[in-house]
């Protein structure tokens, strides 16, 4: 096994007790220290030098500057073996499966998308009704068509618009209001790919449909 042990005297004591017993394990030691001659760095394979001319510390005692050339080095090693062994995504989410990470790397968009009570709307319906079903559905947008044959969406920003024009809604039908051909994606894709779109797009939603173009769901996410 390697081994990387960090001191900035190298010479902590819990540190310094444990390198009889990784030498008779014959384990290779990189250490992190500021001191070059110090009983750490004589027993080390590798010596990384994180000193710095003087702490940040008012004393000059707390390991403060060195302790941010810690870090720094410690990314740095990280990020190269990542490089050097190909380290993808993937393989970070199959460590990170949990939270917001692993939901994005891992997760399909059909597990994520919703399906029950999607807001369809008649492309002869009045604006003024859409609303009613555009608000229940909690979506911020409605479907214009049936599952079968979707032909547009009605979104807040088109309701706007009308607004901003002086519209009739009660006169104003869906059809003439909505945005045709709407963003839709595949339910296999992940949701990583699904928010890239919405950002790219700008948009807050996406329709799901299947490979013979049926609405399948929504997926929407919130930043």
């Amino acid at each position: 096994d390697i081994v990387m042990l960090i001191s900035n005297s190298g010479e902590t004591e819990e540190i310094v007790r444990l390198l009889p017993a990784f030498q008779r394990l014959e384990a290779r030691i990189i250490a992190m220290t500021a001191s070059s001659s110090s009983s750490l760095a004589n027993a080390a394979e590798i010596t990384l030098d994180i000193s710095v001319d003087r702490e940040a510390c008012p004393l000059n005692l707390a390991p403060t500057t060195s302790a941010l050339n810690t870090l720094v080095l410690g990314d740095a090693i990280a990020v190269a073996l990542m490089e050097a062994r190909g380290f993808e995504e993937a393989d970070f989410a199959r460590t990170h499966p949990g939270g917001s990470l692993g939901r994005r790397l891992l997760t399909r968009v059909r597990d994520a998308m919703r399906t029950d009570n999607l807001p369809f709307v008649a492309p002869d319906m009045p604006v003024q009704d859409a609303i009613i079903t555009m608000t229940e559905g909690r979506l911020g947008m409605a479907l214009v068509g049936t599952p079968d044959a979707l032909s547009g969406i009605l979104t807040d920003g088109d309701l706007r618009r009308l607004v901003m024009r002086g519209a009739d809604l009660a006169t104003t039908l869906v059809s003439e209001a909505a945005t045709a051909n709407p963003l839709t994606i595949d339910g296999d894709l992940l949701i990583a790919d699904a928010e890239a779109r919405m950002q790219e797009s700008r948009v807050q939603c996406l329709v799901v449909t299947g490979a013979d173009g049926r609405v399948e769901g929504v997926v929407q996410i919130f930043e």
